[in-house]
């Protein structure tokens, strides 16, 4: 882990950004030999999409897909129900 001064830090903002977004490290600013804070790098997001994939379960096909659909609506009906009624 990086430790730089925040005089390092304000004179090359741009560059540890970079560094820390594109290598994943974490930096530590120091004022007065005194830890003073950290820049870690943002978690990463995922789509479901890639979540699943990540899983290594097989996608359905376009008709296990719409026989799935039609099985979980098979107990429950279209209509609108009134609450109040």
């Amino acid at each position: 882990m990086p430790t730089i001064n925040a005089t390092e830090l304000a004179r090359n903002t741009r560059e540890i950004l970079d560094r820390v977004s594109s290598h994943g490290e974490t930096v530590t600013i120091l004022r007065n030999q005194t830890s003073i804070a950290q820049i870690v790098p943002s978690p990463r997001t995922m789509s479901a999409t890639q979540a699943l994939l990540g899983l290594g379960l097989s996608m359905l096909s376009p008709k296990q897909s719409d026989d799935w659909l039609i099985d979980s609506k098979e107990q429950f009906s279209d209509a609108v129900l009134d609450p109040w009624a």
